[in-house]
């Protein structure tokens, strides 16, 4: 049994790869989402092997009740956790009854363990060293299979893409490479990957498109950490999915040193179908760009508007709003050059709230002085916790995080910015106040296509989320 807890409304990817792998390998699966179906405590314990996908930090938080909970149905299931949170929270897991962590490129380590599992002579004969020695973390480069959906929910149950003035449009996930090429301190990926990406062959990419489309898929999401890693690899494969599929549309993510190094890819990228590029820019401040090691600079970040905006792309900038070093002002800095910039439609609610979490293994443990602001590290919450110098801006991180889970997937972008503009405004006061007071939310506020599920990877868990599992 393959479960996924939350892979923000989209169908999993992390339970279809290995599906097909292990089907392929002759084993029976039952693959379980949670964040559309209920766990069913029979087909649990009908099981030898349970491998729970934790792809995110709000997927693990979540995934850590769903443990509790098979402990309670006393499942005799060999437990296993996979994917990128896996690795750097193994010592949790196992105190939780799990008892093999794969990281990185886990497909073909899954085949290895159902097998081993297999020929044991009862389902919880799993203490042997023989299931202990899969490496923790695998970056083999893989000759990819076709994802086998079969058993997940069906897409229209899933988040769709909006677009204004017309109907929302169905959505495909898929991933065309894994890891990142890159190595900023904050992100998560980099403690599994170092550096490395893999490449998930184009056929087996645009097969599991294929797939998708035939069950009613009308765009495509990208899910690589940074799709233009490798961006011939990347541009071969859109240039055929747009030949093959021209109505078909598409979203990625791409770091903003790439959209400006390959500033010539973007109108292709827009003719192809790309109709939103994501991106993770997480300040404008340099001092928090130079921590986390972004490699580039708030003008590079006005150059790639101007590019997409160009290209006819939309844009959906991310951010990390709270760390240790945010201050009043920089905050307000924050929020009015969203508004400067012409982007208050274009930033998802959450990305106002978001508070730096400091993971195991985070590279941000490296840089001089960052332990100054850290406690030990938070199992629940799965973070070194911080408390920030001025208690006015923990208590502004936790009032707008509250606004944003509870109006965020129902407001306008707009008027969520401008709830937060004037909370804001209230908390800090006058003479800063005023900078908030006098924007507009609703000033020429672009109309983007956007998912329907406005939360996000790095976001602690709200209500929505919580009340899944």
């Amino acid at each position: 049994m393959l479960i996924s807890t939350y892979d923000l409304g989209h169908q999993p990817f992390g339970l279809a790869s290995p599906a097909s792998w292990l089907r392929a390998a002759g084993c029976e699966v039952t693959t379980l989402d949670l964040a559309i179906d209920t766990l069913d405590p029979d087909a649990v314990g009908e099981a030898d092997l349970i491998a729970l996908y934790l792809p995110m930090h709000t997927a693990t938080r979540l995934g850590m009740s769903v443990l509790d909970r098979l402990r309670e149905l006393g499942v005799r299931a060999h437990l296993c956790a996979y994917g990128l949170y896996a690795p750097a929270n193994e010592t949790l897991l196992r105190a939780k009854g799990v008892q093999t962590v794969l990281g990185g490129e886990f497909e073909e380590q899954l085949v290895t363990l159902a097998r081993r599992v297999r020929t044991s002579e009862r389902p919880d004969d799993s203490a042997t060293a023989d299931k202990r020695d899969l490496p923790l973390i695998t970056l083999d480069r893989l000759s990819f299979r076709v994802p086998d959906r079969q058993g997940l929910p069906t897409l229209d149950r899933y988040g769709a893409m909006t677009f204004p003035g017309s109907d929302d449009r169905v959505v495909a996930y898929t991933e065309a490479t894994r890891g990142c090429k890159h190595l900023c301190r904050h992100c998560p990926v980099v403690p599994v990957y170092k550096g490395k990406f893999r490449v998930v062959q184009r056929e087996v990419v645009l097969g599991d498109i294929e797939h998708q489309i035939r069950a009613g898929a009308q765009h495509i999401t990208f899910g690589d950490p940074d799709f233009f890693n490798g961006p011939a690899h990347a541009m071969a494969l859109v240039r055929e999915l747009h030949q093959r599929h021209p109505t078909i549309t598409y979203d990625v993510v791409i770091k903003i040193q790439h959209l400006v190094d390959h500033d010539d890819l973007l109108p292709e990228l827009a003719r192809t179908g790309c109709v939103l590029v994501t991106s993770a820019v997480e300040a404008f401040d340099e001092h928090t760009l130079e921590v986390f090691d972004k490699r580039h600079t708030r003008e590079d970040f006005a150059r790639a508007v101007a590019l997409l905006r160009a290209s006819g792309i939309a844009f959906a900038p991310t951010f990390v709003a709270f760390t240790p070093w945010t201050t009043r002002e920089s905050y307000i800095d924050f929020l009015t050059s969203i508004h400067e910039f012409g982007l208050v439609g274009n930033v998802p609610p959450v990305q106002y709230a978001i508070r730096l979490l400091v993971p195991r293994e985070s590279r941000l443990l490296e840089w001089p002085g960052m332990l100054d602001f850290l406690g030990e590290f938070d199992d629940e919450a799965l973070s070194h916790p911080w408390v920030h110098p001025d208690p006015l801006v923990d208590r502004l991180q936790e009032e707008v995080f509250a606004l944003v889970d509870e109006h965020g997937a129902t407001a306008s972008r707009a008027e969520v910015f401008a709830m937060i503009c004037a909370r804001t405004a209230e908390l800090v006061g006058q003479p800063l106040a005023q900078r908030l007071l006098s924007l507009d939310p609703a000033d020429e506020v672009e109309q983007i296509p956007q998912p329907s599920e406005p939360w996000f990877c790095c976001a602690e868990p709200g209500r929505n989320q919580w009340d899944i599992v």
